[in-house]
């Protein structure tokens, strides 16, 4: 029997991402406390759905925002790993980066009562040594990674990448990657950014966006008997009025195709259970 799986998942960076990046004036923290409003409405629009859903929470923001975070927990939903402050894994020494897993790790057993299981990378860029440290510290899966659009796999350590030779693949180990495309994340569509490397415009119209959203789940559904899609979302992002009901209007059209929203604990827990 088909079974089509969706994990909705949240990214609550918070201030988190703005100051790592150094960008602390006013109006650029104020974009990222304007992230607890949008969780907010994200968690009463999932509690009149009765979804459950994973969040991925750097530890600087369960510490801001204890109560929020709080109630990310209470109201049923998982609380992945993101860091401590919203760091990319690429940029750490391994020393640095196991010390980042720890203390957010720590953050979120203070609010959860329990270890995370499941880690995102922020920005998406893992280092050499991330599937090793996870591993190493007990992580169930990771979703960080784009090596398919809906069938989790087994994330492989050791890589031997040069450019004069083909890729010599590392071997699978127990971490089951989640995967994640950017094209399922609402930050690039909507959010217009400015940085040295140039203009990020975003401001997308939300109809646009929904439609390729609800196309992937489509495709998803008539080409595999068993799968999982992940939309990846920011409170901060998709907190605004209009995204909002892009949002209502995605889990009511997912829905009616039959999706069967998990968290991606259970997600994962499900792969694992058909891989064997």
């Amino acid at each position: 029997m088909a079974r089509h799986l969706v994990c909705l998942t949240f990214d609550f960076d918070a201030v988190s991402n703005w100051i790592a990046r150094g960008a602390v004036t006013p109006t650029a923290i104020s974009r990222g406390e304007f992230g607890v409003v949008g969780a907010g409405r994200i968690l009463d629009l999932l509690a009149r759905r009765g979804i459950a859903s994973t969040w991925f929470i750097p530890g600087h923001t369960v510490d801001t925002y204890p109560e929020m975070c709080r109630r990310v927990h209470a109201e049923g939903h998982e609380i992945g790993h993101h860091g401590y402050l919203h760091e990319p894994p690429a940029t750490l020494s391994a020393e640095d980066e196991a010390a980042v897993l720890r203390r957010g790790r720590e953050a979120i057993c203070r609010i959860s009562g329990s270890a995370p299981r499941g880690y995102r990378s922020p920005a998406w860029d893992l280092s050499p040594h991330t599937v090793r440290l996870l591993l190493e510290q007990g992580f169930v899966y990771d979703s960080s990674m784009m090596a398919h659009d809906c069938l989790p796999y087994r994330a492989r350590q050791g890589d031997d990448i040069a450019p004069d030779r083909p890729v010599r693949w590392g071997a699978a180990t127990r971490l089951i990657e989640m995967p994640v495309s950017w094209s399922l994340d609402d930050y690039p569509h909507f959010e217009y950014a400015r940085s040295p490397a140039g203009i990020q415009p975003g401001l997308r119209r939300g109809g646009d966006v929904l439609d390729n959203w609800v196309d992937d789940f489509r495709y998803m559904a008539a080409t595999v008997d068993w799968g999982v899609l992940t939309y990846t979302f920011h409170p901060q992002v998709m907190g605004r009025g209009h995204r909002m009901l892009v949002l209502e209007r995605l889990i009511d059209a997912l829905a009616a195709q039959r999706a069967v929203f998990v968290r991606m604990d259970a997600a994962a827990e499900e792969f694992a259970a058909r891989d064997g």
